[in-house]
């Protein structure tokens, strides 16, 4: 089998019945399958749609572990040589994923690869194309948000939304990699409950030597937001998210850049509640 879709599904029924509906249109001439994670939604409609899609492999979760454990589930239960992590509240917009296999296939070291995204209105979502964290691209997302041409920052506005390009981060709402790969680097680390853990993937794979890459040809559509609410247990977990990852690559390795880049998402954190309020 080429490819397998994991859909890691939370309370969101009706976007995913229109994920699962685009999947079917547009993945032709393809040996595929998908697997639907339910991360023990509260609302149990989701079951509905279990006999309306018969070929998708549904699996019920009793518990919410986070977006890593459920992905690293399904990976293990998927056959594909491919697996793409794929978030229920998207669409394809297109007959693009052979040729995107295609490319990948043509990649002597390929690590992972995500496509050019925007929302309900049609807006461009900057994370479709992204840096790995350092401390100028940080303290840039974190404070200045500077809009800059041909020039590399963290949302890499030196590439074009239509270009394929090598980048270093996409985003885990439409991520393919190779299946031997992940299980390879161990998954999605499940110490990011959500939020993060698409980057600390990408991090790895470029550590290990391989090439990541921007597919701005193809297009999906993803219902930003409309299926998190933001409230205060989302900032903890976004931020959350970010602290992991100094953490992990930064609290050794540069103790100076460790310290001040905590300070900044420590204060970035605190007037985002504020906002709340």
């Amino acid at each position: 089998m080429k490819l397998s879709v994991i859909i890691v599904h939370y309370n969101v029924p009706i976007l995913l019945r229109n994920c699962l509906d685009s999947l079917q249109k547009y993945i032709q001439d393809l040996d595929y399958e998908i697997i639907v994670i339910d991360n023990n939604s509260p609302d149990n409609s989701w079951k509905n749609l279990i006999n309306d899609f018969p070929t998708v492999r549904f699996v019920g979760s009793d518990e919410n572990g986070g977006f890593a454990k459920a992905n690293n589930l399904a990976v293990k239960l998927a056959v594909g040589e491919y697996v793409l992590l794929l978030n229920p509240d998207t669409e394809f917009e297109g007959f693009y994923m052979n040729e995107i296999l295609n490319f990948a296939d043509q990649q002597e070291k390929f690590g992972c690869l995500g496509v050019r995204m925007h929302d309900s209105e049609g807006k461009f979502l900057p994370e479709s194309k992204r840096a790995v964290p350092n401390m100028i691209n940080s303290f840039e997302k974190l404070f200045i948000h500077l809009k800059k041409n041909n020039q590399k920052s963290y949302y890499r506005t030196d590439i074009l939304e239509d270009e394929i390009a090598e980048v270093e981060v996409v985003t885990g709402a439409f991520l393919l990699i190779r299946r031997e790969y992940y299980l390879k680097f161990g998954g999605l680390d499940e110490t990011y409950f959500m939020y993060g853990e698409d980057i600390d993937l990408c991090y790895t794979l470029l550590q290990n030597g391989l090439k990541n890459y921007y597919y701005g040809k193809a297009s999906i559509l993803h219902y930003k937001g409309e299926s998190t609410v933001k409230d205060k247990i989302y900032l903890e977990r976004f931020y959350g998210a970010m602290q992991i990852f100094l953490n992990k690559y930064y609290r050794k390795k540069s103790p100076l850049k460790f310290r001040l880049l905590s300070m900044g998402l420590k204060l970035k954190h605190y007037f985002a509640i504020r906002q709340l309020k």
